[in-house]
């Protein structure tokens, strides 16, 4: 089972104002990446999706989609609470699953990147991200044989120094333009 969870519960400091919620092409920033992983969920028989927001219209949308819907009232403190919340809310993960967050500030991710992300990932798959030649981002994705070392980040980092540990290396999975590695801090990059 692949377990999607959207990071949408960000302080949005650099942006100015909740930048999840301004509009890009019409709607809603957030929109779009609950929209591709939506996608990806709805093709295959093998994903859920969680959406981590503290920002009730988020978690509305997320449950208008079918998704579980997860406050994180702590996340002001650190990504590694959003992180925590969602991984608190899957349950029962198994050891052959794998995790995959998006956060939702990157509108031009395709679905067609999240599913080479997933399709990519086999028994001896650690940890996998997307890039565009050197550049590296996210969504990103991890054995669930990681959550111990999931549930025990701090602060405001995010997972990726799990990623390429010794004997546990990553796959680099590309995408189709670099404007999909692209994410959203100034209220410019939405004209």
């Amino acid at each position: 089972m692949n377990h999607l969870i959207l990071l949408a519960a960000g302080s949005s400091r650099r942006f100015g104002g909740n930048k999840l919620l301004a509009p890009l092409n019409g709607n809603p920033l957030y929109t779009w990446g609950l929209s591709a992983l939506n996608e990806v969920c709805r093709t295959r028989g093998d994903c859920t999706l969680t959406v981590v927001s503290r920002y009730p219209e988020i978690r509305d949308a997320a449950q208008a989609v079918g998704a579980q819907a997860v406050d994180s009232p702590d996340s002001e403190k650190g990504q590694a609470y959003s992180i925590r919340a969602g991984l608190q809310a899957l349950g029962r993960v198994g050891e052959r699953d794998f995790i995959l967050f998006l956060p939702a500030d990157q509108p031009w991710i395709t679905p067609q990147t999240i599913s080479r992300l997933l399709d990519a990932a086999g028994p001896d798959t650690w940890t996998a991200t997307a890039a565009f030649g050197e550049r590296v981002g996210t969504p990103t994705l991890f054995s669930a044989r990681l959550l111990p070392d999931l549930m025990a980040l701090e602060g405001d980092r995010g997972g990726r120094k799990l990623m390429g540990r010794p004997g546990e290396p990553c796959l680099v999975i590309p995408t189709g333009s670099e404007r999909e590695l692209d994410d959203v801090d100034y209220p410019e990059q939405l004209q």
